[in-house]
């Protein structure tokens, strides 16, 4: 199981929001490559990025920012928001995004993620974020009546590296995963599924690991990583499955 440290960018800034709120955001660090770098130094393995102003305007609004961040750090980058057209998938992969996520393009266009998997294999994931289990869309200001699952399963045939599921009521509102709701959705797809939204605690983490044969390959953290509420090193050590000795990895690139 990987855990992604998340830098979600709104306004050029690294930021997080409750409950998917753009006017409920706080700043955590005012230079995104900056924070890249702390993750590195911190021993994460890979990075979850999403510019929070492309998925409302469905383009890149940050995407000088997401450049940067691939200069500051070889880890790999996972990139989200208002990625919506070939151009845009391929204009990524090329400047080094290691994964592109597609969410309200998911919904919308899904020949577009099965053509982005057939011509990208492996580096193609799709972002489900539900309210009360209904998938939402164009930066999660629209809710639908399609639900999380069906979307899902609509896919398992195209080749999707990953589905990140995201339950927006519980994202960076710190009160905890609904592990419940994530298990589910795994046990029910041969495709990997990442979790996300609100992580608040060594316990959560510990729980999911718990799950991790359900189908459960990764766990997005945001807020509690940023707050101090989790120790990078004791989670690191807990989606790993070893003891948490506090010394960061061998062999990671510096910045």
């Amino acid at each position: 199981m990987i855990l992604y440290p998340a830098i979600d960018l709104k306004d050029g800034a690294c930021v997080r929001l409750v409950r998917g709120e753009m006017d409920r955001a706080t700043v955590f660090n005012s230079d995104p490559a900056e924070q890249a770098c702390r993750f590195v130094e911190q021993g994460f393995e890979a990075i979850h990025v999403v510019d929070l102003n492309g998925a409302v305007a469905g383009h890149a609004v940050n995407g000088a920012v997401v450049e940067r961040i691939l200069a500051a750090s070889d880890l790999p980058v996972q990139l989200g928001g208002g990625i919506r057209d070939m151009a845009a998938i391929e204009g990524w992969i090329v400047k080094g995004v290691n994964r592109v996520v597609l969410g309200t393009a998911a919904l919308n266009d899904p020949a577009l993620v099965r053509e982005a998997c057939r011509q990208f294999p492996g580096a193609i994931a799709v972002g489900i974020d539900a309210r009360e289990g209904h998938v939402a869309v164009d930066g999660w200001a629209r809710t639908t009546r399609v639900k999380a699952l069906d979307l899902a399963l609509s896919l398992e045939d195209a080749g999707v590296a990953a589905i990140i599921y995201t339950d927006i009521n519980r994202d960076g509102a710190m009160g905890g995963l609904n592990i419940d709701q994530t298990v589910d959705l795994a046990f029910a797809l041969t495709t990997p599924v990442i979790a996300s939204g609100g992580v608040s605690s060594l316990e959560d983490l510990i729980t999911l690991k718990a799950e991790e044969a359900a189908g459960i390959v990764g766990v997005i953290c945001g807020r509690a990583l940023y707050d101090g509420r989790i120790d990078p090193a004791a989670a690191l050590a807990v989606v790993a499955g070893r003891p948490g000795n506090g010394h960061r990895p061998p062999g990671l690139v510096q910045c």
